[in-house]
């Protein structure tokens, strides 16, 4: 099983030799934005990188990584995580992704406030629906056609853009005492990074206005409820869940879980007749590879199917 840790450079990903080491997260955030105090530079200057990303087997482990200000999100930290979803889409060993939070105290809070405050003095343009233009684009809530799917482990808080962000996620495995909340219209801002639109296409509508337009906050298991999370656990078993569904995707061929994702997501707004005869990239593929006869094969030979990708 091959394990690597990489980090970031203007010129692109590197490996290094590097113990991830989770920190304190402090006192829960006040609302759904944290950082620093002090100007925009001590904010996005950091020797640790912000986004660590290592790989075991075909399992691509990608952490915000800043604890102190509960990851709460600033440009370098996109243009980092724009390197990491570069690298799991072109890696042909890597099957599924895993977005977590350094710490056990927040996923996201979200846009770093304090950046985006420095930002607008300089008169830098306020940002709007999507960040085509933006460092980091095009994000993760943008990436529309990354066929590999992503899990999110939820620890903590995922407000403003971290819930966004897990809103763009295939799965979510939540711990008991996750909060989710869209606050920036309580901020004078808009959930510019698609939780307008993903959270009223997840939940029914009236439940997703009455979150949108108050910026309530929503436990765990009322996201449970909503069908917006997979599973809910205690925090000591977090990572044993998350891992017992990433080992449940392995076992699926990967060609099948990419041409399942690519056409569920194509075909998520067109009607049921130009669904079915739309045609599908990753399909195609499946269609014709060597996993599509290894399944049928391993199934009638009473053994387990050995997938190849191809």
């Amino acid at each position: 099983m091959r394990t690597a840790l990489f980090s970031f450079s203007a010129t692109g990903v590197l490996p290094v030799m590097r113990k991830v080491t989770p920190a304190s997260t402090g006192s829960p955030p006040l609302h759904s934005n944290s950082a620093r105090k002090g100007d925009v530079s001590s904010v996005t200057r950091t020797e640790e990188p912000e986004v660590l990303y290592e790989k075991k087997g075909h399992v691509a482990h990608v952490t915000l990584n800043r604890p102190a200000v509960h990851n709460a999100m600033n440009l370098r930290t996109h243009e980092e995580l724009a390197k990491v979803w570069d690298d799991v889409e072109t890696d042909d060993e890597v099957r599924v992704a895993v977005l977590t939070g350094a710490g056990s105290g927040s996923f996201s809070v979200g846009q770093d406030l304090r950046e985006r405050a420095e930002l607008d003095r300089r008169g830098v343009p306020a940002s709007t629906f999507g960040s085509r233009g933006q460092p980091g684009w095009p994000r993760l809530t943008e990436r529309f056609t990354l066929t590999k799917p992503v899990i999110a482990r939820v620890n903590g808080y995922a407000l403003g853009g971290g819930f966004e962000l897990a809103l763009a996620c295939d799965l979510i495995i939540a711990s008991d005492h996750s909060v989710f909340a869209l606050p920036e219209a309580t901020l004078g801002l808009v959930p510019g990074a698609g939780g307008a639109f993903r959270l009223a296409r997840q939940i029914p509508l009236k439940i997703a206005m009455g979150y949108l337009l108050t910026g309530r906050r929503m436990s765990a298991d009322d996201a449970l409820r909503h069908g917006l999370v997979n599973e809910v656990v205690p925090e000591k078993d977090l990572d044993a869940t998350v891992t017992a569904w990433t080992d449940a995707v392995l076992r699926s061929a990967p060609l099948a879980v990419r041409a399942i994702k690519e056409a569920v997501m194509r075909s998520l707004d067109l009607p049921l007749p130009e669904a079915f005869v739309t045609p599908y990239a990753w399909e195609q593929r499946r269609r014709h590879s060597v996993d599509a006869r290894e399944g049928p094969r391993a199934f009638a030979e009473g053994r387990e199917p050995v997938w190849r990708a191809r």
